[in-house]
């Protein structure tokens, strides 16, 4: 009886690989304000973190999208998330993780579109995928964001004046952008190194 639930929902999963990514990064963003506080709060993260790019890499991989791309991309940025997790405080590791990161997210959009427009039916998975593609956007350029911040200390300003960001408020600021079109509608904005304020923009 158990058994076969396990594999039913095992052979769901396999059939929508978009939606569990979308519903593994929707979890991340909804768990952040409760686990951010701690360190085993952060590692949780870390983990989801994981989950994510490994879910990530499977989905793209699902698509006509050059799997080695994904691949090579993918495995360094997996690896950098476990040290990014070890060493938050690290800039060289931050700054390099940001740097697998955001192609690979960017890749793994790029694939998700491709898969969207393989054909003339539309799936539910590629419902799904139109989500996914648009959250996987957002955390590149989070991602995009981490490194001018690391690169370009108090590249971004909040209410708070704080100069340096976590990146669950760079996501906040990638998806406020996204959705509100570049008009800042977040509660931080770019401000110093010109680069900062063009990535914003």
């Amino acid at each position: 009886m158990v058994g076969s639930a396990v594999h039913r929902e095992v052979r769901r999963v396999r059939e929508h690989p978009s939606a569990t990514l979308l519903a593994c990064q929707l979890l991340a963003v909804l768990l952040y304000p409760f686990l951010s506080d701690t360190w085993q709060g952060r590692a949780v993260l870390g983990v989801v973190g994981i989950v994510v790019v490994g879910l990530a890499l499977w989905a793209v991989r699902r698509t006509p999208a050059l799997n080695v791309v994904a691949f090579a991309l993918g495995l360094p940025a997996l690896c950098f998330t476990v040290l990014d997790a070890l060493f938050p405080h690290n800039d060289a590791i931050g700054l390099t993780s940001a740097a697998l990161h955001a192609p690979f997210y960017f890749y793994v959009s790029y694939g998700m579109i491709r898969y969207l427009f393989h054909d003339d039916r539309v799936t539910t998975d590629e419902l799904y995928a139109t989500g996914a593609a648009f959250t996987v956007v957002a955390w590149g350029f989070a991602y995009v964001f981490v490194a001018s911040q690391v690169i370009w200390p108090g590249s971004f300003v909040g209410f708070e004046g704080k100069d340096t960001h976590t990146f669950f408020d760079l996501l906040f600021l990638s998806f406020t952008n996204a959705v509100a079109s570049s008009q800042y509608a977040a509660d931080f904005a770019p401000r110093g190194a010109p680069a900062a304020r063009v990535l914003g923009a």
